[in-house]
């Protein structure tokens, strides 16, 4: 069992692959993307599977897979399939934009993937391409189509952005009525791949659920999961729920039981943190699982309590002006 120094137990692994994206996202990276890392900087297959093997027997019960953009790496399927044998690994999830996704569904189906967000901010073609910069939003759809179809659970990940796409909250809100899904709206972060911050959030999780209740006032609480990141609700009749993510204001902190591995091995425990150590060093540099796995175990160990006290002991580091896509989203 992994615990922090706040008797928290940690037992969910972040793991992004990759930090190429097939989107360009404004609030994740500049329009002309951002330096990719060279194949020599980021983890093999190899390695993090290794890693995982570790981490796995330390408590590890649930590895999200995300990037960058998961699908874009070469046989991203094949690393997938031997993930998934790992003994002691109880969950394994995605997060995706869904471009590429939906001829691999049936495939995710069979090696027992449970659960994946798909990244939505909006449902308007147009608004998709100025979000985004390119014109994906039908593969996007199609692959939330496959998803629904063989019966994996759907969480539809959207960021709330001021000008941009705060017309889309209803629209977004109301797939829940037939639709057997999770649309969560998330605050925006400030990880975009440059210095262009805000001091003040327009669209926080109060104002995101103030502008539901104005269409839907009946909407009602449910109860949080433990773990939750998300402040949970359900309008009456309708088929899926709403979730909101305090990603800024960072109030679901307290319960945190995740950790990272950015694509190039750097440990962090908290989003907001510098990258505590780089296991793909220490193993190139030959380390052996065991002392893998107490070092690791020495890291999570004095995990910060939340997010602001991670900014604040980042001494300076430009952490704010990572893209999300190195960090591992």
């Amino acid at each position: 069992m992994l615990l922090d120094k706040h008797g928290r137990t940690i037992n969910y692994l972040r793991l992004a692959i990759t930090d190429k994206c097939n989107l360009r996202c404004f609030y994740c990276m500049p329009e002309e993307g951002i330096d990719w890392l060279s194949k020599k900087e980021l983890m093999s297959y190899e390695e993090m599977l290794q890693a995982c093997g570790v981490l796995v027997k330390m408590g590890i019960e649930k590895i999200r897979i995300t990037g960058g953009e998961p699908f874009v790496r070469k046989d991203f399927m094949p690393f997938l399939n031997e993930l998934s044998k790992l003994q002691g690994l109880r969950q394994l999830t995605i997060t995706t934009n869904g471009v590429l996704t939906a001829p691999y569904v049936p495939e995710l189906k069979r090696l027992g993937v449970q659960s994946v967000n798909l990244s939505l901010d909006t449902l308007d073609r147009n608004r998709f391409l100025e979000i985004t910069r390119r014109d994906y939003l039908p593969q996007v759809l199609e692959t939330l189509e496959q998803l629904l179809h063989h019966g994996i659970d759907v969480k539809l990940n959207a960021v709330v952005m001021d000008g941009r796409n705060t017309q889309d909250i209803l629209p977004l809100a109301e797939l829940t009525k037939e639709l057997p899904v999770s649309v969560r709206f998330i605050e925006e972060m400030p990880f975009n791949g440059g210095d262009n911050h805000y001091t003040k959030l327009a669209w926080d999780h109060v104002q995101i659920l103030h502008s539901i209740k104005e269409k839907y006032s009946e909407i009602t609480k449910l109860p949080d999961p433990p773990y939750s990141t998300s402040f949970n609700y359900k309008i009456p009749g309708h088929k899926g729920k709403i979730g909101i993510i305090a990603a800024y204001t960072r109030s679901f902190c307290g319960t945190c039981n995740r950790i990272r591995l950015t694509p190039q091995g750097e440990l962090k425990t908290c989003l907001y943190g510098k990258g505590v150590m780089n296991l793909k060093d220490l193993m190139r540099a030959g380390y052996t699982d065991s002392r893998l796995g107490a070092a690791v175990r020495e890291a999570v160990s004095n995990k910060e309590k939340n997010g602001w006290e991670a900014e604040k002991n980042s001494m300076g580091l430009p952490i704010l002006n990572a893209s999300m896509a190195t960090i591992g989203g």
